[in-house]
């Protein structure tokens, strides 16, 4: 699917949008006459109570967190507005990747399109127009708690976005046809006026999960092509063990009742149909990494599509504070905690857990085909016999060192928690914490499956007539594969092979060209 244009209602909002305006660069249209109205009217309504001082309303006319209490005059609420984005620039660490903070903004623009937080429509232009622009505000990874929303994170995009409300002040950093320039350069050079800002805009801007969603929104797409990959690496393992293909009977998996078990054990099917490697050498059974595939495999499948459904909904919310509801012909303000993000938090966890397996058992399968004890009478560590070359041995050592990585970044974030703003945020979610986690142990996962591809392709090189006897699926990936890597005659560098095959997992060419022979399987 190839999206190239994205429209921002509040409502509509996937994750293949997000990823698309991410990664893409797809082009955000303006906002359209029933969303522009939504807004000026909610936001007219909350103009008109702040200068009649009908209500008091936390964070518009008040003081933030421990100063919740303290009550100011209405013509200070911009400035208010502008100090509360300062307040929190306050972010460590390295830069954010590129392509989360364009996701962040696309998903902040979203959520405050729904009207409910009550400001301008100026606001989520000024986002569409950094986006379709490419102003990419430098946005440092560590500093959220994830409860009040991802404020860090968010504040230094919105500094880019804002100025003081004389003009000019503080404007962080933003990247801009390739250079890093201070944020009122970068703008300049867009033709992008920075706002000035009035009551609320601040703490709509800033208050929000954006940062987790936009790393549950890549994550849900990498982890989705990540375990089609791993199905396509298994297959060859598979093809290579001369695997046994009872274990993937359609009776046996029926009778789990499981969806993504049932799926993966049908996908394997599909991959390996017309193999004669399969069932070659008749035993018994297999080791779990090659029979239990589809049990293990099958759900982190249904895990991710658990967690596309909680993010995507999240896309779509209201989630600062306070918000504010039509009621018949007038509104009403509420204050409450839709900016906690527990739910995401989990998320992130329930992720990193499942796609870790991925990496699990794919290292065993890689392992087992290093090693003759286990790989039915393949040459140990894959290579020749002659007391002076190494092998893969050292292939899998790296892809050790990863699932072990793993292990101690999938701890869950979630249940962690430390009180902060003297103690009116005396429980946070933790979950940016988890969303960088995630990521990293995707990376982590794309090497270790690079890995068994790897060996998985060197193991059938050396199967007699092994590239002759795949199945339709495993042998369209094992040749794009020998395209990219050649067989290992002898010791030399892995590295760059090992990348060469991250990337093309990072791609999408090997489903593509397996799918395509599929298709053409079907046709003959």
């Amino acid at each position: 699917m190839n999206i190239t244009s994205v429209e921002i209602t509040g409502k509509t909002l996937t994750i293949e949008e997000v990823v698309a305006v991410a990664q893409n660069r797809a082009f955000v249209t303006p906002l359209g006459r029933e969303t522009r109205e939504r807004m000026e009217a909610s936001q007219q309504w909350l103009h008109d109570a702040i200068r009649q001082k009908k209500q008091v309303f936390y964070g518009i006319n008040t003081g933030f967190g421990s100063h919740a209490n303290d009550v100011i005059d209405p013509d200070q609420a911009g400035q208010l507005s502008r100090n509360v984005i300062l307040a929190d620039v306050a972010g460590v660490g390295n830069p954010l990747p590129q392509e989360i903070v364009r996701a962040m903004m696309v998903i902040r623009a979203n959520t405050i399109s729904s009207g409910h937080s009550a400001v301008r429509p100026a606001v989520v232009e000024q986002l569409i127009a950094m986006l379709n622009k490419n102003v990419v505000p430098q946005v440092p990874e560590k500093g959220s708690l994830g409860a009040s929303g991802d404020l860090v994170p968010l504040a230094h995009i919105a500094i880019v976005a804002t100025c003081d409300a004389k003009g000019g002040g503080y404007s962080g950093k933003a990247w801009y046809k390739g250079e890093l320039l201070t944020g009122e350069k970068a703008m300049e050079k867009a033709g992008i006026p920075r706002l000035k800002l009035i009551f609320k805009e601040g703490n709509s801007m800033i208050n929000g999960t954006a940062f987790m969603a936009a790393a549950g929104c890549l994550a849900i797409d990498k982890c989705e092509k990540l375990v089609e990959h791993a199905d396509i690496a298994a297959a060859m393992s598979l093809e290579a063990f001369t695997a046994i293909s009872n274990a993937f009977h359609p009776d046996l998996h029926a009778a789990s009742n499981q969806t993504g078990q049932i799926n993966t054990a049908a996908r394997l099917r599909t991959l390996l149909k017309g193999s004669q490697l399969i069932d070659a050498n008749p035993r018994v059974q297999d080791a779990y990494s090659l029979r239990c595939i589809p049990q293990i495999i099958g759900p982190v499948k249904d895990t991710i599509a658990f967690a596309r459904q909680y993010i995507e909904n999240t896309l779509n919310a209201s989630i600062d504070n306070p918000l504010v509801f039509p009621t018949g012909k007038d509104f009403h303000s509420v204050s409450g905690g839709n900016f906690h993000g527990e739910g995401l938090a989990f998320m992130m966890d329930f992720l990193s857990i499942a796609i870790s397996e991925v990496a699990n058992v794919s290292d065993r399968r890689s392992f087992a085909l290093l090693t003759p004890e286990l790989n039915n009478g393949l040459p140990s560590m894959l290579i020749k016999s002659n007391g002076i070359n190494t092998g893969l041995m050292v292939a899998q050592y790296s892809g050790a060192s990863l699932v072990s990585d793993n292990k101690t970044l999938a701890h869950p974030d979630s249940v962690d928690s430390i009180p902060t703003s003297a103690n009116q945020e005396d429980h946070v979610s933790m979950g940016a914490n988890g969303a960088r986690h995630l990521l990293e142990i995707i990376n982590n996962v794309t090497h270790v499956v690079a890995i068994e591809f790897l060996c998985a392709a060197q193991a059938i090189d050396f199967r007699e007539n092994g590239k002759d006897r795949l199945g339709i699926g495993a042998a369209a990936a094992y040749s794009l594969i020998r395209e990219k890597v050649h067989m290992y005659q002898n010791d030399h560098e892995m590295s760059p092979d090992i990348e060469t095959l991250a990337n093309l997992i990072n791609g999408e060419t090997i489903i593509n060209q397996v799918n395509q022979a599929l298709q053409t399987g079907e046709n003959q």
